[in-house]
Parts: C-alpha cells; sequence; structure tokens
C-alpha cells in the first residue's frame, strides 16, 4: 500500500508500490485468467471434435448455391453501405491518440527551470498515483482535473507528457479544435467518447491522463441566449435565428464538458446490464428482500487541460470537482533559464568558451522573458550559423548572431547615399552616448547601421540584472535616451530628419505612462484604471485629450530633450568617435562600443 506521508512531498512515489500499479497488476492478472480460459474452451472443442471423428479443417467455408449465386450483389451492397455510414460513424468517434509511456521520450527529470511549478505538478502526480490510499485511508477526494494556463511555449504541454510517462499509464491525448465539427451535435458526442475512452484506460490500467490542447477553443464563456432585441424584417429574424443557433451550440459544448467532468463515476456496460437484471428482480422481491445493486467504483482519471487564455474559460471549468487546481506557467527566472541552459547544451553541440561559467551566466542573464522553447530554438539558430562556416558546434559569436537575428531581425543590403549614411551613423551615435551617459543599468549591446526589419539602425540594449520595477530616474533616462539621435542629428546638422518620428513615440508613450498611471508627474490620478490596466492601448489617448495631463506630458519631453542638449554638447568627442566606428565598421558589438567609448576619453584626457 501507498505510503500516506509521501503524498504531499515533491518527490515522486515509487511506481511499483502504487495503488495504480497495484491495480494494474489486478487486472493483468484477470486479463490472464480470461485468456487461459477463452483457450482452455477452445482446446476442449477441438477434442470433442477429434473424439466424435469429426475434427476441425482449415479452408474457405462452404456456402449455400443460393448464396454463392447472389454473393458479388451482397459484397457490392455492403460495401456501398460501408460508404454510407462509415463517414457518418467516424464523426463521432473521439478525436484522441493514445501514447504509452514508453513512446514518450521526456520524464519528469528533464523538465527543468520550473522549480515551484514541477513541485506542485509532483504532489498532484502522488495524489494521483497513492489515489486509494488518499480516499479509502484519509477520506480525501482525488484531484480530477488540473489547468495548466501560461503564455505559449513555457512548457504547458512538455510537463504533461512528463507526468505520463513518470506515472507508467495511458495518456490521452486531443487537440480542443480537433473536437469540433460541421454536424450538429456531433462536438459533444466526441466529447463523451474520449471521455469514455478515459475511464475504460482508467479501469484496464490503474490510471489514465487525458490531455486536452488549448482548451479555450470549446470552453468558452457561455452568454445568455434570450439577449438579442427584437428586430423587423426577414433579413434581421434569419439573423437573430443564426445567433441564437451559434449559442446554443457553443453552450452545449460546454455544458457537456461540465456533466463529463463530473460524471467519472459512470457505470461500465457491464455494471449496467447487472444493475438492470437486479431491478427486474427487485420489482418481484419485498422491500425488506431487496438485492443491492453493483457499487460503482470511481476510475482513476486526472484531466490536464492547457490554454494561454485562462480568463476567457466559463467560470464554471474551475470550481472545485473540476479543475481542482489552476497552475500559472510563467517565464522562467534567471536561475531557471540558467538551468534550462545547461540542460540544452548538454545536448548540443558547442565550443569550450561556451562552458565556461561566465559565458552561462551572461546568456542567462540576456535571455530576459525567454521561454524555454525560445532558448531551444535560440541554440538551434546558433548551430545553423556555425553549419554556414562550416563548423560542427556552436561558439559564442554564433550565439549571440543568432540572437540579434531572433530579435532584430535579418541583415538587408541597403545602399545610403553618404550623407544619409552619415547622418544614421551620428544618429545612432547619439542615443548610444545618452545611454551610455544616463542608463547605468542597462548593458550596451549593439550599435549599427545596417538595415533589419523597419529600422535603417539600431542600438539595443539589455538589462545588466533582472530587475521587474523601475524608478522615476530610470522613466526618465528611457526618454533621455529616445531624444538622442533627435539632438544629435541637430547638433551636427543643424536640422532633422524623419529619422526621428519612432523615438518620438517611444518617448510620448513613456511620458503618458509616468504621467496617466505611476503618479510620477504631480498627478495621482490614473486613466487606466477604468480599463483595468495595466497600461491598456487607449492610455496615450486619454492622457494627451486631458488639457491638464498634456502640459504635464510636454514637460516631460521638454525637460528630457534640454538635457540631452547639454550632455551631447559636453560630449560631442564620444559622438563623432561612435560615428566614425560605424562609418567603418557599420555594427559594433558588445565590448567593441565600451572600447570605442574608451578609446575617445583617452585621447580627450591625453
Amino acid at each position: 500500500m501507498t505510503d500516506i506521508g509521501a503524498l504531499g512531498v515533491a518527490h515522486l512515489l515509487d511506481r511499483s508500490g502504487a495503488d495504480v500499479a497495484q491495480q494494474r497488476e489486478r487486472h493483468r492478472r484477470l486479463r490472464l485468467r480470461w485468456v487461459a480460459g477463452a483457450l482452455l474452451c477452445l482446446f476442449a472443442f477441438i477434442v470433442l471434435r477429434l473424439l466424435i471423428g469429426n475434427p476441425v479443417g482449415l479452408g474457405w467455408p462452404s456456402l449455400p448455391p443460393t448464396v454463392a449465386e447472389y454473393l458479388p450483389q451482397i459484397l457490392l451492397l455492403g460495401a456501398l453501405c460501408m460508404v454510407m455510414i462509415v463517414p457518418i460513424a467516424s464523426q463521432a468517434r473521439s478525436p484522441h491518440m493514445v501514447v504509452r509511456p514508453s513512446q514518450i521520450e521526456v520524464g519528469l527529470d528533464d523538465v527543468v527551470g520550473i522549480g515551484p511549478v514541477k513541485d506542485e505538478v509532483v504532489r498532484s502526480l502522488n495524489l494521483f498515483l497513492g489515489y486509494k490510499t488518499f480516499q479509502d485511508q484519509m477520506g480525501g477526494t482525488p484531484r480530477r482535473g488540473l489547468l495548466f494556463e501560461g503564455p505559449p511555449g513555457t512548457g504547458k504541454t512538455y510537463l504533461a507528457k512528463a507526468m505520463a510517462r513518470d506515472a507508467g499509464v495511458p495518456f490521452l491525448y486531443a487537440s480542443s479544435t480537433a473536437f469540433q465539427s460541421s454536424f450538429y451535435g456531433m462536438t459533444p458526442r466526441k466529447l463523451r467518447a474520449f471521455f469514455r475512452a478515459l475511464r475504460k484506460a482508467a479501469r484496464s490500467e490503474g490510471g489514465a491522463i487525458g490531455f486536452i490542447e488549448e482548451i479555450d477553443a470549446i470552453a468558452g464563456k457561455r452568454h445568455g441566449v434570450n439577449q438579442a432585441v427584437a428586430h423587423s424584417g426577414v433579413g434581421a429574424n434569419r439573423a437573430t435565428t443564426i445567433e441564437r443557433f451559434t449559442t446554443n451550440a457553443d453552450a452545449g459544448v460546454v455544458n457537456e464538458l461540465l456533466v463529463q467532468m463530473q460524471s467519472f463515476n459512470e457505470p461500465t456496460r457491464s455494471q449496467r446490464a447487472v444493475g438492470a437484471l437486479v431491478d427486474a428482480i427487485n420489482t418481484m422481491l419485498p422491500d425488506r428482500r431487496q438485492l443491492p445493486k453493483p457499487k460503482l467504483s470511481r476510475p482513476n482519471v486526472l484531466l490536464i487541460a492547457a490554454t494561454n487564455r485562462a480568463d476567457d474559460l466559463d467560470p464554471a471549468l474551475l470550481r472545485p470537482g473540476r479543475f481542482d487546481r489552476s497552475i500559472h506557467f510563467d517565464r522562467p527566472s534567471r536561475s531557471g533559464r540558467r538551468e534550462i541552459i545547461d540542460f540544452y547544451l548538454a545536448r548540443k553541440a558547442h565550443d569550450a568558451d561556451v562552458d565556461r561559467n561566465e559565458r552561462r551566466e551572461q546568456l542567462a542573464l540576456i535571455t530576459i522573458g525567454y521561454t524555454p522553447v525560445m532558448i531551444e530554438h535560440l541554440f538551434d539558430e546558433a548551430l545553423m550559423w556555425s553549419l554556414r562556416e562550416g563548423r560542427r558546434a556552436m561558439s559564442w559569436d554564433d550565439l549571440q548572431q543568432a540572437k540579434f537575428t531572433n530579435e532584430i531581425g535579418l541583415r538587408q543590403p541597403v545602399e545610403y547615399t553618404d550623407l544619409e549614411r552619415r547622418a544614421i551613423a551620428t544618429h545612432e551615435a547619439g542615443h548610444c552616448v545618452v545611454a551610455h551617459l544616463v542608463a547605468h543599468d542597462r548593458k550596451l549591446e549593439v550599435l549599427s547601421i545596417i538595415k533589419r526589419a523597419d529600422a535603417l539602425g539600431l542600438l539595443a540594449h539589455s538589462e545588466r540584472e533582472e530587475r521587474f520595477t523601475r524608478t522615476r530616474e530610470e522613466m526618465v533616462a528611457s526618454i533621455q535616451v529616445s531624444f538622442g539621435g533627435m539632438v544629435a542629428e541637430e547638433l551636427f546638422f543643424g536640422q532633422v530628419s524623419t529619422g526621428p518620428s519612432g523615438d518620438l513615440s517611444s518617448a510620448t508613450h513613456t511620458a503618458s505612462v509616468m504621467v496617466g498611471a505611476l503618479g510620477m508627474a504631480g498627478s495621482l490620478i490614473s486613466f487606466d484604471a477604468a480599463d483595468g490596466g495595466p497600461f491598456s492601448g487607449g492610455l496615450v489617448s486619454k492622457v494627451l485629450a486631458d488639457d491638464r495631463s498634456r502640459k504635464a506630458v510636454e514637460k516631460l519631453l521638454d525637460e528630457a530633450k534640454l538635457a540631452v542638449d547639454g550632455m551631447l554638447s559636453e560630449h560631442r568627442y564620444l559622438v563623432e568617435a561612435l560615428r566614425d566606428a560605424l562609418l567603418e565598421r557599420e555594427e559594433l558589438i558588445g565590448d567593441e562600443i565600451g572600447d570605442v567609448i574608451a578609446a575617445a576619453r583617452a585621447r580627450v584626457a591625453s
């Protein structure tokens, strides 16, 4: 019997001694008895035929002459019936795919970087493995469902597969869109078939895990049917009828899902047959001699559903008894990313330089916001860069190139005029100098005048440490960096080109957020409160529509531009140095930017 004290521990139970394994073993022995009985009956039949002098022989069965004469017509009619019936019958089949534990390549040991989520999942899996102990000895109700919700690529499906492998039970995978059908009423029938297969697998194997991908496609919030306003005219009546039909269909699917998740105690066919027989007998017996009906046993089923739109699900699904626990998958932290990086690099060819602890820590830092899938994709892109140069292992430069390509875009060859090329280099150099002077918490990564996507040039910089909040000073510094390109153009050319349009948009948005949502510019009123925030799409419009707030935004922008005027006038030599380096090399990466700035300061000092 399963150890009670180990059910809540974040270490997986021993599968061989769990309740699931014991029930599977009982069913295995029962199946062997059925097979042995069937073989024994067949053997007795053959022996009996031998004893009576009429042994069993192999060959085609002999048909009566009348049947043989019409056999081609019978076969043709049967084929036509199959063609007509099979497509309709297949519409009601469950669209799931059964995956055995031996077919799954990943286990819980391969799940890294999401420690708290993994611990909670292991605890739930322990309850699944020791369900009889938890239910019979402790009086608890095992969890029926887990909802995995979070951004795409955070490991929801990956972890569900790992659970099925380590639990050693069948894994029934289905996409929510596969349940949808063009025939009215078929989607609920497919759902019933899926849960029927899930219960059957659980009774046969001691337990089963069902997984529905992107469940929000079939489990969205239900809306009232009688919300239509009275219309006049044939077209309006037809539209209202279609609307009601669609609403009823969607609600019917959600209702069926709710019922099936609550109906795991549904009797089997044999139990229904025995129950019907007992009911028939009880009608002839007095009350005191009534026969008991078969006791229903709850199959050990765990339903897992994944979605990145949990807010769109019907609230009835999220109550206890259906999805008992909602587990949020977030993007991994810095330590989590380091675990994921170590995990993937152990399986991908790389240079010895990438094995240095400093390199891996730096890689974990510059991948802020990356999901596990994005990190793996980054390594695959780096391997492609190494393959282009005829190498079989990725280097640190390959990783940087892959990161820049993913985030910034591919290089696009453009032939600038000499004046335009010089103006773009001056513009980007202005951004870089301001970032160097005021954004001390940022690391300068790329300074380029190579066109990528819609940008003619760019300055890429990232956090030196992973942070989740920003101060007012840092927000102001962000605005100042945005003005660096405009001020540099004014300083060196006496006029501004169309280049700073995107910078002005970014600066205005940041200033509007400071004024209208963060209380950083005098007023404590949040224009974001009405929409529930944070930073809703209409925030900038609301702030700029209010005269007082608009003046506060203009004040922030004017003060930032004035400060940048002073900075670049004082450090004009840094802009010139970075401009000349860009005109010569087109792109500066990482330490190359710092080297140019350091050399310029050294020349001025001497």
